[in-house]
C-alpha cells in the first residue's frame, strides 16, 4: 500500500476499498479507547503499552513528572506520530478515518502558536468550519455563522472580531484559537497544556469556558497538565504516568492520592500542597 500524509502530520496507510471505518470492539458508551498504545524512537519507548477509555462528558487529566510520555500520549491519538495500538474513537479505528472526518470530531489545542500573518479574530474562529466545507472556495453557511458567532460570545472575543491576531495578548490569542475550536463543534477537545504560559486570570477563564463547553452536550476533554491543583479543580478521571507507564487511571480522587503521587514525584506532595496554602491565609494583618 502506498502512504500518505495525515493532516495530523502522521503517515498513514492509504486505505484500501471497504477497510474505511473499521470497527472496534469497544464498551458501547465509549467514546474514545485506546488500547496498548506504544510509542517507540529507535530502540527508546516513550510510551509504554498504556489502554484506556473514555466517555462522554468527562474530562480526563494526564499528569506526571517531565519525560512520562504525557504529550506524546495526546501527540498519538491526535495522529501525530507512529504508534503501535489501538486509537478507537466512537467505536471506529481512529487510524483509518478520513482526515475531515477526524477534523470535525476531534478539536487539538496546544499551548503556544506562531502567528505570524494579520487575520482578524473572525476569521482565524471561521477557520475552525473548514473541516465542514466542500472545498477551499466554497461559501460559508448559516450554520457556519451561527458556530462562529456563538464561538466568539462564549469566549467573550465578539468586542473585538474584527482586530488583527497580531495585536492580541497572550491570552486573547489562546481565546481565540479556543474559540476556533468551539467553532470547529467537535465531540473531543484535546489541550497539550493550554494555559502554560497565560496569567492566572486567563488560566480561570480557560479553564471555566472549557468546563461550561462540555457540560451536559456529549463531548468530552483530555488535557495534558503539570499543575496538579487545576487537574483536581477540574478533571474528573486521570491518567497518572511515570516514563511512559501507566501508574493509576480512573477517577480522578482515586488516582491522585497521596501514596500514588508520593511514588512518582519522590515527596509528600499533600503536604507541600498543605504548606503552600498556608501561606495565602488570613493572619489578620
Amino acid at each position: 500500500m502506498s502512504e500518505k500524509t495525515g493532516m495530523f502530520g502522521r503517515k498513514e496507510h492509504a486505505s484500501m476499498p471497504g477497510k474505511q471505518g473499521k470497527s472496534c470492539r469497544t464498551d458501547q458508551y465509549d467514546l474514545l479507547s485506546v488500547k496498548d498504545l506504544t510509542v517507540r524512537y529507535g530502540k527508546m519507548t516513550i510510551v509504554n503499552r498504556i489502554s484506556f477509555s473514555m466517555k462522554p462528558g468527562q474530562w480526563l487529566m494526564i499528569v506526571g513528572p517531565n519525560g512520562a510520555g504525557k504529550s506524546t500520549i495526546v501527540n498519538a491519538i491526535s495522529q501525530g506520530v507512529p504508534y503501535s495500538g489501538t486509537v478507537c474513537f466512537d467505536g471506529l479505528d481512529i487510524a483509518r478515518r478520513k482526515p475531515s472526518e477526524l477534523a470535525r470530531n476531534m478539536g487539538v489545542l496546544t499551548q503556544s502558536h506562531n502567528v505570524n500573518y494579520s487575520f482578524s479574530v473572525e476569521e482565524v474562529v471561521k477557520l475552525g468550519r473548514y473541516a465542514y466545507s466542500s472545498g477551499l472556495f466554497s461559501s460559508t453557511t448559516d450554520e457556519d455563522e451561527q458556530k462562529v458567532r456563538s464561538a466568539l460570545d462564549l469566549t467573550g472575543m465578539t468586542s473585538i472580531m474584527k482586530q488583527s491576531v497580531l495585536t492580541l495578548s497572550g491570552g486573547e490569542l489562546q481565546r481565540t484559537f479556543l474559540a476556533q475550536i468551539f467553532a470547529q463543534d467537535s465531540k473531543l477537545l484535546i489541550l497539550d497544556e493550554p494555559t502554560n504560559h497565560l496569567d492566572l486570570v486567563y488560566q480561570k477563564q480557560m479553564f471555566e469556558l472549557i468546563q461550561d463547553w462540555i457540560k451536559d452536550t456529549g463531548r468530552a476533554v483530555i488535557s495534558v497538565v503539570h499543575d496538579l491543583s487545576l487537574a483536581k479543580a477540574y478533571g474528573t478521571h486521570a491518567l497518572l504516568l511515570d516514563h511512559g507507564s501507566l501508574v493509576s487511571s480512573g477517577n480522578i480522587n482515586k488516582v491522585l492520592t497521596r501514596s500514588n503521587l508520593e511514588s512518582i514525584y519522590s515527596m509528600d506532595v499533600y503536604k507541600w500542597m498543605e504548606s503552600m496554602l498556608t501561606q495565602w491565609q488570613d493572619r489578620g494583618e
